[in-house]
């Protein structure tokens, strides 16, 4: 369906055709396959964080609600792709809205911003646990936790909300056929019959300030963690869950930055390649967080055997 130039579609007639993985469609029951368990283990994994801290009261520390913000966004983040993927795969139903669309556009980029800055306020928490014991509860006292989940979310908004604004505006009168699996940003605006290189400039300049600010202040945290530990009895157990976590972190911020770059200047990288890395950086990080994260944390783990195993596990 093509339109004026000069006017954008209209939002209720129009829609985008999804590719799913290009170059790989003769496979779709193999990357169902693969894309469906990923999201039954993220659904279960954080499903299960969430159940045992709302049911536990003993996990009510800073760090278990930063946990809980971490599982309910991974649960949105994966939830907003890999439904409409398994249909394209299985359903052949490649179809999807105008407004569903850029939705769907909105939630997948403002909630990897969001992740971001859980896994920043999560570093700073064992900062202040590890080098400020004394005054951890003092100083992430719940005003304070309140403030920090607000600042994710305004600053997700903050960015998501103009880039919006850029994208719909564009008029859509080019192929409808989007080059992907979900509604990225990139993929959709290259559509337009306008320059999309302002929205493309913002989104790179912006994810960009992000990721380098998010990832700058992480990596002090636990460089001072560690500069803390050095040397005492719980150094060893300190570089354990430092590694661990500095190992889920670049699971998801080198796909998630690479994926960036790639989509806005790779010409250089297959579709497919690109495609395929921009999914995983959504999905594998929600696989990875509930295990990583919680289940090494000893008071969830222990919540989660005591659910389960109610006559074996004693407070």
């Amino acid at each position: 369906m093509a339109s004026d130039p000069l006017t954008r579609p209209n939002s209720s007639s129009f829609s985008f055709i999804l590719v799913g993985v290009p170059s790989l469609e003769a496979f779709p029951t193999c990357l169902g396959i693969l894309f469906c368990s990923g999201y039954i283990i993220a659904l279960v994994g954080n499903g299960v964080v969430l159940l045992v801290i709302g049911l536990d009261n003993s996990l009510r520390d800073p760090i278990h609600c930063f946990l809980g913000m971490l599982a309910i966004i991974d649960v949105v983040m994966v939830t907003s792709i890999v439904p409409k993927m398994l249909s394209v795969f299985w359903l052949n139903s490649t179809e999807i809205g105008y407004v569903a669309c850029f939705v769907q556009m909105f939630v997948v980029h403002s909630t990897t911003s969001e992740e971001s800055g859980v896994l920043l306020a999560m570093a700073v928490d064992r900062y202040v646990a590890i080098c400020h014991p004394l005054r951890y509860q003092v100083i992430l006292n719940r005003q304070t936790i309140a403030q920090i989940g607000l600042s994710i979310v305004g600053r997700a908004l903050l960015f998501m909300v103009p880039l919006t604004v850029m994208v719909t505006n564009l008029p859509y009168c080019h192929s409808r056929v989007v080059p992907h699996s979900y509604c990225e940003h990139v993929a959709v605006v290259k559509l337009a019959c306008a320059d999309p290189r302002p929205s493309g400039l913002y989104s790179v300049a912006g994810s960009s300030l992000i990721v380098g600010m998010d990832v700058a202040f992480i990596a002090v945290s636990y460089g001072m963690i560690l500069k803390t530990v050095l040397g005492k009895k719980s150094c060893w157990k300190a570089f354990s869950t430092c590694g661990s976590h500095i190992c889920v972190m670049l699971l998801y911020y080198i796909p998630g930055i690479v994926s960036i770059y790639t989509q806005q200047f790779g010409s250089g990288v297959s579709v497919h390649a690109q495609v395929l890395l921009a999914d995983l950086y959504l999905t594998l990080p929600t696989m990875l967080n509930p295990i990583v994260y919680s289940m090494r944390t000893k008071q969830i783990r222990r919540a989660v055997l005591k659910m389960l195993f109610p006559r074996k596990v004693h407070a």
